[in-house]
């Protein structure tokens, strides 16, 4: 079958012909029609990624969407080593396949799962929001960003506080369901930019702040918590995740 094959540790993928995958009790062969390309797949395919098991060759691609023997469209996730999910079929534990509404077309299934599985483990599992609740999305212009405004809204937040590098973008999401955009430059030849930044993030937070779920790290999560001490009640925690 055609595939991209990494063959060695640090190479790039190559495009090849790789065995086809047969199935077993213990998993089921799916026949791909999209992979998702996210940074745990890219990690993975470089042998960087903590959980990569660095035998070759092997076809990289950590989750994606496909069809079974018996028709049915599924995403499925994690297949069976030396077998991915960019290539024509890989081989999968039917415990990590789930089937697809027939609403959802297959690259917005594919390409969705892992920032939704992160926004929402984030926001439910990790910081058990609650509806009503205030939350800020720190970092919101990426694809777990994008996701993570709907998904609060989904779980009925009070409100959604964006914030960003890229102004236009962050404007965009007004329209997903974030209700207070704040844009911020940090970048050092912006002297005033932690200032402003935090300047409005006090402000914003004055009204209340219930989660915050970072995506940036670095100097604006570090302005966030600064702001969030200024502004927020000592008896009122923040859940930052």
């Amino acid at each position: 079958m055609k595939a991209a094959i990494v063959t060695s540790p640090g190479m790039k993928p190559t495009f090849g012909e790789f065995p086809n995958p047969v199935s077993r009790g213990d998993s089921e062969v799916i026949t791909v029609t999209a992979a998702a390309l996210t940074n745990l797949t890219k990690g993975r395919a470089s042998g960087s990624h903590y959980s990569a098991d660095n035998v070759y060759p092997f076809v990289p691609g950590v989750d994606g969407v496909g069809t079974l023997s018996d028709g049915r469209r599924v995403y499925f996730a994690m297949p069976e080593a030396p077998f991915g999910a960019m290539a024509e079929q890989t081989l999968v534990d039917p415990r990590r396949i789930t089937t697809l509404p027939g609403n959802l077309d297959d690259v917005a299934a594919a390409a969705l799962a892992n920032p939704g599985m992160s926004c929402f483990a984030a926001l439910v599992e990790r910081a058990h929001f609650l509806a009503g609740e205030t939350v800020l999305i720190n970092g919101a212009t990426g694809a777990a960003g994008f996701v993570a405004v709907q998904v609060a809204k989904q779980l009925g937040a009070g409100r959604v506080i964006v914030t960003g590098r890229n102004a236009q973008e962050l404007d965009t999401l007004r329209s997903l369901g974030a209700d207070i955009v704040i844009p911020f430059d940090l970048r050092p030849e912006n002297p005033h930019g932690v200032e402003h930044f935090e300047q409005a993030l006090v402000s914003t937070f004055s009204n209340g702040l219930d989660v915050a779920v970072d995506y940036l790290w670095g100097s604006s999560a570090r302005t966030v918590i600064v702001a969030v001490a200024k502004a927020v009640e000592d008896a009122h925690p923040v859940r930052f995740v």
